[in-house]
């Protein structure tokens, strides 16, 4: 099976929950799935712009990026965060290939519209070829994507994580889409994760803002990849990373299934 991993939050930050999802990694790997990672980072990015003396702001989820948040972003993405993550497998034992959304031209980006806000550098998938993730499939390894891409303008723009991996997983005709976060699932308006969510009920969580911020991209996403032919779409807890090869095997009593 073709099987496209989100890896974000606490994952990329706490080394033990980076190693739990490294090793769920390669254990599909090595059951003989093609494994495609996409990461975020944004966590790393706002500590690495703090440093530089910029500040963060974000509408709907989405952080607007100038010119120089765009460059930092780059620099942190798919630099140290894409370059640990790539270690991080390898040390679990199988190889991976680093790359951003720019390299191969895999990924092209324009930038993304919100009515009211200039999100400056922020980008949506316009276009995706999957064929070098094909070619390292073919040569035996897990290609890591940062959620970067170029625009038709030759610049880059910082794209959603979630929305890179729901675009990822489209262009792969992948079987399942998986979201490894910091949070426990999709939670009702009592707090409690919801197990199943049709995505014809995200409608109404976001209109009474039972789930708003950085959940808002991250439900699009999934309903993107669900209507565009992905076969399963479930949103995990990276702490309980483990329990990720049994995903198609066992039922899973954590985290939030969305489905068509």
């Amino acid at each position: 099976m073709k099987i496209v991993i989100k890896i974000g939050g606490a994952a990329l930050e706490d080394k033990s929950t980076l190693h739990k999802c490294a090793h769920a990694v390669v254990e599909l790997a090595r059951d003989g799935h093609r494994i495609a990672v996409v990461h975020g980072g944004g966590t790393a990015l706002t500590r690495t712009l703090k440093l530089l003396g910029k500040e963060s702001d974000f509408v709907n989820g989405l952080r607007i990026t100038d010119a120089e948040t765009r460059d930092v972003a780059l620099m942190v993405l798919a630099g140290i965060v894409n370059k640990s993550l790539v270690a991080g497998i390898a040390a679990a034992g199988h190889p991976a290939v680093g790359l951003c959304g720019g390299d191969g031209m895999a990924f092209r980006a324009r930038k993304k519209q919100t009515e009211g806000y200039d999100l400056g550098f922020v980008g949506e998938i316009s276009w995706a070829e999957p064929r070098w993730i094909e070619a390292i499939w073919s040569a035996g390894g897990i290609p890591v994507m940062s959620s970067v891409a170029l625009g038709s303008d030759g610049e880059y723009y910082n794209i959603n994580a979630d929305q890179m991996a729901s675009a990822c997983a489209v262009a792969c005709d992948a079987d399942a889409l998986i979201f490894l976060t910091d949070v426990a699932g999709v939670r009702n308006a009592e707090g409690v994760v919801i197990p199943w969510l049709n995505i014809r009920e995200v409608a109404a969580l976001v209109e009474h803002s039972i789930v708003a911020g950085g959940m808002l991209p991250k439900l699009e996403a999934c309903s993107h990849a669900l209507k565009k032919g992905v076969g399963r779409v479930r949103i995990l807890p990276a702490a309980q990373a483990e329990i990720l090869p049994q995903f198609y095997f066992t039922k899973l009593e954590c985290g939030t299934e969305v489905t068509a």
